[in-house]
C-alpha cells in the first residue's frame, strides 16, 4: 500500500468517526432537550393555558360590542318579541287588517256561493247553530279543533274551499251546507260531500274563468284574514294537523299553553335572539386581524364568548323581571332556548380549540419545532 492511498483511508475512517461522534453529541443533545421538556411538562402546560387565556380574553372592543350585544337583546325582549295579550273575539276581528263588517246573507246554491256572497258573509267554519253534535268533543278549544278550517295548515285547503263552497268541514272530514236562518245567523241545514266542496274549488280555479279564480283568490284571502284574528284570541289557534287527528289532545294542549300563539311568540323569539347574534358576531368579525388558522379560531373563541356571555345576562334578567313583576307576557322562552343551546355549543368550541392550542404547540415543543 501506498504512502498516498494510506492517508486516503486514515482520513476516511477520521471523517468516518468525526460523523459518528456529532451524531452521537446531537443524539444526546437532543435526548437532554427532550428529558427537560418531560421534565418541565406541567410548567409548559400551565404556560400554554395561560397564554390560551390571554389570546382569548375580551380586550375594550369585545367589551364594547358585549355591551352592544346584551342591549340589544334586552330591547329585543320587551319592545318586540313580548307574548300578545289575548283579546276578545270581536275585538280581534276589528283589529286585524282586511276584516270588513260581515253578516249573514248566502243565497243557498249549493257549493257555488257568488263573490260578493263570499266577501259579505262570515266564514262558514264559525257556525254552529244546528250541529247537533258534529262539532261536539272540542273541549277548551270548541269548535276550532274540530272545524278543520280553522287548522293553520289544512285551512289553508279546507277552509279555502269550505269559503268558496259555503260548507263546513269536521276535522273528521264530514261536510255540511251552511245557510242563513231565521235569526240571520248561519246555520247547519243539511249534510253535503267532502269530495264534492273540494272538486268544486278545483272547478272554480282550473276551469272556472276569471271569476271562478277570483272566488279562489278571495277565499283563501278570507281564510288567512280569519286565522290571524283568531290568532291572539283567548282560544287561539290548535297546532297544526293535531286536531285532525285527535282535537281532544289538541284541546289539552292548548290549555297547557302550547297553542298556535305561544308556539309562533317563542319562535319569533328565539329567531330574533338568533338574528341579533348573527348580526354581532359579523360585526365583532370585522375587527379580526388574523392571518393563520389557529389565529382565526382563537378570534373566534373570544366572538362565541361574547354571544354566549350576552345571551347568558340577558336571560338572567329577563327570568329576574318576571319573577319581580309576573308578568309572564314578557317571558322570553325562545331566547332561553337560544341561550341555553350556545351555552352548550360554545363550551364545546371553546374547549376543543384549547385543547387544539396547548397539545399543538405541545406536540411542536417536544418535537423541536419551537
Amino acid at each position: 500500500m501506498s504512502s498516498q492511498d494510506f492517508l486516503r483511508q486514515r482520513n476516511a475512517i477520521q471523517n468516518s468517526l468525526d460523523a459518528t461522534c456529532n451524531k452521537l453529541q446531537r443524539g444526546a443533545e437532543e435526548t437532554g432537550r427532550v428529558v427537560d421538556v418531560l421534565r418541565n411538562t406541567p410548567e409548559i402546560l400551565n404556560n400554554l393555558d395561560r397564554q390560551f387565556c390571554e389570546k382569548t380574553g375580551l380586550n375594550g372592543t369585545d367589551t364594547a360590542i358585549l355591551f352592544l350585544a346584551i342591549g340589544l337583546q334586552i330591547a329585543r325582549q320587551y319592545l318586540l318579541t313580548k307574548f300578545p295579550i289575548r283579546i276578545d273575539d270581536q275585538i280581534a276581528a276589528k283589529n286585524t287588517f282586511g276584516h270588513i263588517e260581515e253578516h249573514s246573507s248566502r243565497q243557498h246554491r249549493l257549493y257555488n256561493p257568488s263573490l260578493e256572497e263570499i266577501i259579505s258573509n262570515p266564514v262558514p267554519f264559525d257556525a254552529n247553530v244546528g250541529a247537533n253534535g258534529a262539532l261536539s268533543g272540542g273541549g277548551f278549544m270548541r269548535h276550532r279543533v274540530t272545524a278543520i278550517g280553522h287548522d293553520p295548515l289544512l285551512g289553508l285547503i279546507f277552509g279555502t274551499a269550505n269559503i268558496a263552497t259555503s260548507t263546513l268541514t269536521t276535522n273528521k272530514l264530514k261536510s255540511f251546507h251552511i245557510y242563513t236562518g231565521s235569526l240571520r245567523r248561519d246555520e247547519f241545514r243539511q249534510r253535503a260531500r267532502t269530495e264534492l266542496v273540494l272538486s268544486y274549488t278545483m272547478d272554480k280555479l282550473l276551469t272556472g274563468g276569471i271569476e271562478g279564480k277570483q272566488i279562489v283568490a278571495v277565499s283563501l284571502m278570507k281564510e288567512i284574514i280569519h286565522l290571524k284574528s283568531d290568532l291572539n284570541t283567548s282560544h287561539s289557534l290548535p297546532l297544526p294537523v293535531v286536531s285532525a287527528i285527535d282535537p281532544q289532545f289538541a284541546s289539552r294542549l292548548a290549555s297547557y299553553g302550547l297553542d298556535m300563539a305561544n308556539v309562533l311568540a317563542v319562535a319569533k323569539q328565539a329567531s330574533y335572539a338568533t338574528m341579533i347574534n348573527t348580526l354581532i358576531a359579523m360585526f365583532h368579525g370585522m375587527f379580526s386581524d388574523a392571518t393563520t388558522e389557529m389565529e382565526q379560531k382563537l378570534y373566534e373563541v373570544r366572538t362565541r364568548k361574547i354571544l354566549s356571555y350576552s345571551n347568558a345576562v340577558a336571560s338572567s334578567s329577563n327570568l329576574a323581571v318576571v319573577a319581580i313583576t309576573s308578568d309572564f307576557h314578557s317571558l322570553d322562552l325562545g331566547g332561553l332556548a337560544v341561550t341555553i343551546y350556545r351555552l352548550i355549543t360554545d363550551a364545546k368550541f371553546i374547549k376543543q380549540v384549547k385543547e387544539e392550542f396547548i397539545f399543538g404547540n405541545y406536540k411542536s415543543i417536544f418535537l423541536g419545532e419551537i
